[in-house]
Parts: C-alpha cells; structure tokens; sequence
C-alpha cells in the first residue's frame, strides 16, 4: 500500500479553486482534510467520496479524508478545525488558506459593512489560517507548507475591486512575514495570484456589473494565451509549492499573469 505524503486542508473547498487543489493533492498522495461552511457540508461529503472513489479506480492512493465545516474568519472556529484535522487524520503538514469571497466595489461606492467583510474573510481568515497551521507544524517538528491565496489584483490594484484588490495585497505581506518567521522551522510559506479563472466567484463578479464582465473579457483578450484559465491550472500550481521539492521557495507570490484591462 504507498504511503500518504501527509495531511493536507484546503480551506473554501466546496467549488472552484479550492475543489480543485483538494482533488489535485489527494491525487498526490495526502491525505485531504475538507473545509468550507456548514451550510456546504453536503457537497463536502459528495467531495470526500469522489476522492475516495476516483483515486480506488485508479489503483493508486486511496486517500483517507475528514471534513472540518466552519467560518475561518473565527478564531475559535479555526482552532477547532486543526484540532480536528490532527484527532482524526493524525497531523497537519500542509494548509491551503484558500477561502475568500469578492465583489464590485469602488472608491466612491464601497461600503463600511462590505470592506470589513471583505477584509475578515479573505484577510483574517487567512491571518488565523496561517498562526494556527504554524503552531501545529512547529510542534510537529518536522516543516510542512503554508500556501494562501492572493490574486494578480494584489499585485496590480483593479479600480473595480477595491476592498478585494486591497485584502490581497494584505495577503501577500502577510505571506512574506510569516516566511521571514517560519523558515528555520523548515515550513515555507507562499501564495498564488490567479487571474482570470473560470469559477463560480468570477461568473458571480461578471453577472453582477457590466463594466466588471467587458473588464474580465478585456484581460482574457489581452492574455498571453488568449484564454481563460480553469482551476485546475492554479491547483497544479499549489502542488508544487506543497511538494518536497518547494523546500527552498518561501515567501513567494506565484503569479498567472494576465495584464491589467482596466
């Protein structure tokens, strides 16, 4: 029977990216811890089964999996769910802080309630994703990876994602201490940029608002590939960042670029 790599959890992984990077790692060879809302719980369970069947039928590891539902701007929430991970699948070597929400939004129109919305999903969530895993994989003894999602709007601002653009360039700095922190420790921490890929989130942002759909469709024209990307571009991506071979890359935005349409 091959042997599990470790124990890995994708955070918001009930669709789109972080659907794909769970099935992408269990396919690697972890063990794939499953987190999202509650009200998500359902498609976590159809998730976990998928990964226990798809991976049997193709005679390799067959991966154990365990779902951990909660809100992971909670701190409480967030401790519950390592403890979890850890009680039933044995440890926690790699956390994908993947969970995030977006919306149009602009400097003459955003609001209190959605910018700290916005700011406690995608950046506190992150934060508590990130102190937690790191406190578990340092007691562990034994490194792990640390990977959280940024976006290219966090590396070139979107006028038409204010609070969105604003909350990712956050988790590129949060990124980039953290790693200053936990390199000796033998865990890398790192995070991926999307662009324009087609999940449930960007057909969300481009029904929602014209302006922000001939924006999408103008950075796709303008792409280097002339196309739009699929999660599971950015979930083969994450697998190399949780792989052994990532061990001397820390600190890092890995970016799909596509050149900023607006």
């Amino acid at each position: 029977m091959t042997r599990s790599k470790g124990v890995a959890l994708v955070t918001g992984s009930a669709q789109g990216i972080g659907r794909a990077i769970a099935i992408r790692l269990a396919r690697d060879g972890f063990d794939v811890a499953l987190n999202d809302l509650p009200v998500k719980n359902a498609v976590l369970e159809d998730l976990a089964a998928e990964l226990r069947r798809g991976e049997e039928s193709e005679g390799s590891y067959s991966p154990r999996t365990c779902i951990v539902v909660g809100d992971v701007s909670k701190e409480d929430e967030v401790k519950r769910m390592i403890d979890t991970v850890v009680d039933e699948l044995g440890s926690l070597d790699v956390m994908v802080a993947n969970a995030g929400i977006a919306a149009v939004t602009d400097i003459l129109t955003e609001s209190v309630e959605n910018w700290e919305r916005t700011m406690t999903v995608n950046v506190t969530s992150t934060f508590l994703c990130y102190k937690y895993s790191a406190m578990q994989m340092v007691k562990q003894g034994r490194g792990g990876r640390i990977i959280g999602a940024s976006s290219v709007v966090g590396k070139q601002a979107s006028a038409g994602s204010l609070s969105y653009s604003t909350s990712k360039f956050a988790v590129r700095g949060l990124t980039q201490a953290a790693a200053l922190q936990l390199g000796r420790n033998g865990i890398t921490v790192n995070s991926y940029a999307p662009g324009a890929i087609e999940t449930p989130m960007l057909a969300g942002l481009r029904a929602q608002d014209v302006k922000q759909d001939v924006r999408v469709q103008k950075a796709i024209d303008a792409s280097a590939v002339g196309y739009i990307g699929q999660p599971e571009y950015i979930a083969s991506a994450v697998s190399y960042l949780a792989s052994k071979e990532a061990h001397f890359i820390t600190g890092k935005l890995l970016i799909q670029h596509v050149p900023n349409a607006n």
